[in-house]
């Protein structure tokens, strides 16, 4: 039975997702159904492989994953350039590890270190497509030859969006001058939003 009293989505008036704006309304009504309100086990296994390497989240929403990082010790920097998702992220991770979330443009942001790996978790299907390329292109800027873009790729286009879905093969057409494909595995703790549609992809810079 469906619930009459409430609107399942508010009535935002921003409709432009470049917008920091866009997912201020988002964060600030609550209304985050891309949150998975915990770390995948997918990145569990991934980042247990690679501990200790400095890590940088763009576009990090909550954050989770960067508290799991720190906690093993992992240098790391999350972003996220709607302030109310910086104040949310840095609430969960509390006062100890506030420092490691920064309000920034991913697309001009300098992170204090060479990252090992860039991790991608709805970041990628947030941007409109007309930044994908913007996207492949400072991803590859950023990573020094052999690090690792890695992380949870939604796979699939979508009527609308965000989420933005993205066709496989355009996908890899655009990563491919950057980047190989080094691991393709499902994802089996997928919420709602996202799932059936997922994969864990780890893809290396090329020299």
């Amino acid at each position: 039975m469906s619930d009459t009293t409430q609107s399942p989505v508010p009535d935002f008036e921003n409709r432009d997702p470049n917008s920091p704006a866009f997912w201020n309304e988002r964060f600030e009504q609550h209304f985050m159904p891309w949150d998975q309100a915990g770390v995948p086990s997918a990145f569990q296994s991934f980042a247990s492989r690679h501990t200790s390497e400095a890590v940088l989240i763009p576009g990090c929403g909550s954050a989770y994953e960067a508290a799991w990082l720190a906690a093993h010790g992992s240098p790391v920097r999350a972003i996220d350039f709607s302030q109310a998702a910086v104040a949310a992220a840095r609430a969960q991770l509390g006062e100890q590890h506030a420092q490691l979330v920064e309000e920034a443009d991913f697309f001009t942001y300098e992170p204090p270190f060479r990252p090992a790996w860039i991790y991608e978790r709805a970041f990628l299907c947030a941007l409109p497509p007309a930044r994908r390329l913007d996207y492949a292109r400072r991803m590859a800027e950023l990573l020094p030859a052999g690090a690792l873009l890695a992380g949870v790729f939604f796979v699939g286009t979508t009527p609308k969006g965000p989420p933005f879905g993205i066709e496989r093969a355009e996908l890899e057409a655009l990563l491919t001058p950057f980047f190989e494909l080094l691991e393709d595995e499902p994802v089996t703790d997928s919420i709602a939003v996202f799932a059936g549609r997922e994969r864990w992809l780890t893809w290396r810079r090329r020299a």
